[in-house]
């Protein structure tokens, strides 16, 4: 049995942005009727990643988990956040012209190399095994979707598969 569904995740900008989807995968997972099999949370953005980490119950004054901030802050020693062009290869002047004329993106919209280099790092999807009806997260297991993209806000989706009997 195949039970698909999807999250909407609302994104910032200025800043990554992080969103704890357990219980809506819980939800999805209750409504699937899957007792023992399991199930994958997947981001088809290339700038977006999935991850299981935990609470830190505390956050920054942006409202950012402080393990998640944790994480920006690391990830941003390896992968500057892209602040002007020609600070990394990609993009182009090629692909900047391209995306304005073909999806009228403008031109500092391209400036999201971080946000794809972390996502490669970080992954774009878990899968968590059910046993018994329950989600496999350990004691502390939370599902976070994260937007590595700054430079603008957008509706993101999480798609949801659940596979089992």
């Amino acid at each position: 049995m195949v039970f698909n569904a999807k999250i909407p995740v609302q994104s910032r900008q200025t800043r990554p942005t992080f969103e704890n989807i357990t219980p809506q995968v819980r939800e999805i997972v209750e409504q699937s009727g899957v007792r023992n099999g399991s199930v994958l949370v997947y981001s088809p953005h290339t700038t977006c990643s999935v991850q299981i980490q935990e609470y830190s119950d505390g956050q920054t004054y942006y409202g950012v988990e402080l393990i998640m901030q944790d994480l920006v802050n690391a990830l941003a020693k390896i992968i500057p956040t892209c602040t002007n062009e020609g600070q990394y290869l990609h993009p182009c002047f090629e692909h900047i012209d391209q995306a304005a004329k073909l999806r009228g993106e403008k031109p500092f919209w391209s400036l999201n190399t971080d946000a794809h280099l972390r996502s490669v790092l970080m992954g774009r999807s878990v899968q968590i095994p059910i046993i018994d009806g329950e989600m496999q997260l350990g004691e502390f297991g939370m599902i976070w979707f994260g937007d590595w993209d700054q430079v603008r806000a957008r509706l993101r989706t999480a798609i949801v598969q659940v596979q089992g009997e």
